[in-house]
């Protein structure tokens, strides 16, 4: 094992990861030149259009070692285990798994940019997990570059000389061999699995195999491959293994490495990261975060720590357009899932929407990367209600409940008390847009905790805020008021009391219960004005005139009218007595009268769509 090196590269959102990962594949030969492209690693078209990593991704490379660093690896060839990692704040999760299998990380940072939100909160994930950290400034090609003073920073924040960190250009390549060797100086080849818990007997802590599934995806000959890293022992080809959380057993279909498409060994022994097919076709019962042994050791076999389960953060319910598609979409959120352990869904039913599930998400990008990839890779046409997120909802008799949906909600009458989450928000701005971006805090209900300097120009800002003002368009905002400099990070804290109300929208005084939403008591009157008057520029008019009406409980906060359709009743009179003219009119004002009284409007999906779109 003294060959073997794992290491990732945590980043910011656009700071180079995968171009420097594509540098390192290059010089090591990986992946023939003939077959090299941009973002080597981003296997989804969804990724290589939006210039961004959304998955983590694995590969193994060969690097040819400098005489110097041959005694220390005993090898002429160094073997590279490099996980590539997403820099969006909703994927933190992708990031701290990939953290657990390695043994340290290269922080990259944007030699024009500087030190951004995400990069703060990789680098404590990092120090979480007590790796080696090797800190490096790319893009120092560009005219715009700035490495001294992106140095300085950095420097600062991990407590380390500038002299101790890299410069690389992932796009020419300049500083990227001096890295390597980097790695393999300072990040210690694998030892024995820093997760596993010191507490366990000592007879448990030398078995002949395990290892941890940090991934997973399907084939549907091989069935669920479980990306692993193995900490301890050898399993070969063809022997039963057994997953501990689920108590399942399985079989090696086919072992092997990421070069970086799949490529089979024989076996997968200690330090080394892979996949195994299982042959398993039930994808729950692959879970990310459980422990593989081999099936006769199972007794005898502690498993290695888990990963703290993801939390979601936003919850939207999804419905196919055409009810045909309901199968097609549960057997594609199942297959997202496998590859995505922080996504979840349960079935649920509206009158008018139909059969759908609601579903939970990291964030506002994680539901928009999923819903788009439902639409490409399984051709499915979706209707997503507006983003919400979970309150709890203490009952007069002292209960506690989870609320997803307004139409979850108890009557008020039996409510104590309604909590809302919150997180703790950081922006990373120059100091100049620092009074913008506090008006746009205290604008959103958040609550001033702290100020930190990182340097004369740039300054963090640490708020808290209701998850709500987050999710939709708050990092819009957060880039317009900066002029796109500011970065954001968050992370849930505790939830808070909150005086929020359930608003109804009532059209033609039907209740549209997939409009309901739970609205702030101080803005009801604001956003039932705006969603009714979306409506009435949406709907089709009638034969008869139609209320629409926003209210909370029997109180009508916001009312628009949809006027009826006019029809010329006497347009075939020609000349006689006015009476006619007057008797037809009548007839026709007492026939809208009733129409309006008995007459019902049915909402076509395409309408709810353009009002959870706007």
């Amino acid at each position: 094992m003294h060959h073997i090196r794992n290491f990732s590269i945590i980043a910011h959102i656009d700071h180079g990861k995968s171009t420097l990962a594509d540098r390192m594949i290059e010089m090591t030969k990986t992946v023939a030149e003939r077959e090299m492209r941009d973002q080597v690693l981003d296997g989804m078209e969804l990724e290589r259009e939006r210039g961004i990593t959304i998955k983590m991704q694995p590969v193994r490379m060969r690097y040819p070692l400098p005489e110097h660093l041959q005694e220390r690896c005993q090898s002429e060839m160094a073997t590279f285990n490099l996980i590539d990692t997403p820099g969006h704040v909703d994927f933190s999760y992708e990031v701290s798994r990939s953290l657990a299998a390695v043994e340290g990380t290269i922080v990259l940072v944007d030699a024009t940019q500087g030190i951004q939100a995400q990069t703060t909160a990789n680098i404590y994930l990092a120090l979480e997990q007590d790796l080696v950290i090797i800190p490096a400034v790319n893009k120092i090609d560009l005219p715009h570059a700035r490495p001294q003073q992106v140095k300085e920073e950095l420097a600062a924040m991990l407590g380390v000389e500038e002299s101790e960190i890299f410069e690389v250009s992932g796009k020419t390549g300049e500083g990227v061999d001096a890295l390597l060797q980097a790695v393999v100086e300072e990040i210690p080849p694998p030892q024995k699995n820093n997760l596993i818990e010191e507490k366990e007997p000592e007879e448990l802590r030398n078995n002949p195999f395990r290892a941890l599934i940090f991934d997973s995806s399907y084939d549907p000959y091989k069935g669920v491959i479980a990306h692993v890293r193995v900490f301890e022992g050898t399993i070969k080809r063809d022997a039963d293994l057994y997953l501990l959380a689920k108590e399942q057993r399985g079989h090696v279909v086919e072992a092997g490495i990421f070069a970086p498409e799949h490529v089979a060994t024989e076996t997968l022994s200690s330090g080394e990261i892979g996949y195994i097919a299982t042959g398993l076709k039930d994808m729950e019962r692959v879970r990310v975060g459980d422990t593989i042994v081999a099936y006769a050791e199972r007794e005898h076999t502690a498993p290695v720590s888990e990963y703290q389960e993801p939390r979601p953060m936003v919850f939207v319910s999804v419905f196919p357009e055409n009810a045909d598609d309901f199968a097609t979409l549960e057997d594609a959120l199942g297959r997202l899932k496998l590859a995505d352990a922080s996504l979840q869904y349960e079935r649920e039913a509206k009158e008018v929407l139909g059969k759908g599930f609601r579903c939970g998400f990291l964030g506002m990008l994680h539901l928009e990367i999923i819903t788009e990839r439902l639409r490409r890779e399984y051709g499915l046409d979706l209707v997503v209600t507006t983003p919400s997120v979970s309150y709890q909802v203490e009952t007069v008799e002292g209960e506690t409940l989870h609320v997803y949906t307004p139409s979850d909600l108890p009557d008020p009458s039996q409510i104590e008390a309604i909590w809302e989450p919150w997180v703790r928000a950081e922006l990373l701005t120059p100091s100049e847009h620092m009074g913008g971006l506090m008006t746009l805090l205290e604008n959103s209900r958040g609550v001033f905790r702290n100020t930190e300097y990182m340097s004369e120009e740039r300054v963090i800002l640490v708020y808290d805020v209701p998850l709500i003002k987050i999710i939709g368009e708050f990092y819009e905002k957060v880039k317009s008021v900066s002029s796109g400099f500011a970065s954001l990070n968050y992370e849930p804290i505790e939830y808070q009391q909150a005086d929020v109300v359930r608003m109804d929208i009532y059209i033609a005084q039907e209740r549209a219960d997939a409009l309901s939403q739970m609205v702030y008591r101080d803005e009801v009157e604001t956003v039932g004005r705006d969603i009714v008057t979306k409506l009435k520029d949406l709907l089709p008019r009638q034969q008869f005139s139609v209320a629409l009406q926003a209210a909370v409980g029997s109180k009508i906060f916001a009312r628009e009218t949809i006027p009826a359709l006019k029809k010329d009743v006497t347009a075939k009179l020609y000349g006689g007595d006015v009476t006619r003219k007057r008797k037809l009119l009548e007839k026709q004002k007492e026939g809208k009268k009733k129409m309006q009284q008995t007459g019902k409007m049915k909402l076509p999906k395409e309408v709810y769509l353009k009002v959870f779109q706007s």
